[in-house]
């Protein structure tokens, strides 16, 4: 894949705002695992065996990994060319690139939980996108990137001429 010549002219939104229950489940993990640490060395009647603490000890890491993935690689990608959405599993594999020029319209649900794109040419073909992995403070910035896009790409189109 060829290098951008301007990467700083991109914007980057993760899927942090979904990183967080990851990062707490893991926490809590911890925790229990240490808990069942605890339990068998204490002088109880019947304590559990030790190696039961490690089951909850790489759940954590699991759970620690996804939430690190989640925070680092990204959901959606504003770029010069157009917008690519990076999907759950096998991102590089899947990711989908829709060109500005083939977006006829984008827009936002009301409380900012979902962006509509519909392409040029088919207006009953939309992308639908869910923008809860997003947190919610970077959401306003990705509404105005967009529709600063779409705005200044319809103020540069020639009128067409009717009739």
């Amino acid at each position: 894949m060829p290098a951008m010549k301007s990467p700083e002219k991109e914007l980057r939104f993760t899927r942090s705002h979904q990183a967080v229950l990851f990062w707490t489940l893991g926490l809590v993990l911890v925790l229990v695992g240490a808990g069942l640490g605890i339990l068998s060395w204490w002088q109880l009647r019947n304590p559990p065996p030790w190696w039961l603490a490690l089951v909850p000890l790489v759940l954590a890491g699991g759970s620690f990994a996804l939430a690190w993935r989640l925070t680092r690689h990204a959901y959606l990608l504003l770029s010069p060319v157009g917008v690519e959405i990076f999907p759950f599993w096998k991102p590089v594999d899947h990711f989908q690139l829709l060109p500005w020029g083939t977006i006829a319209e984008a827009g936002f649900s009301p409380d900012d939980r979902w962006l509509t794109l519909t392409l040029a040419g088919y207006e009953d073909v939309k992308v639908i996108l869910t923008l809860d992995p997003i947190k919610p403070a970077a959401r306003p910035l990705l509404k105005t990137a967009v529709l600063g896009v779409m705005e200044k790409r319809t103020a540069a189109s020639p009128p067409t001429s009717a009739g």
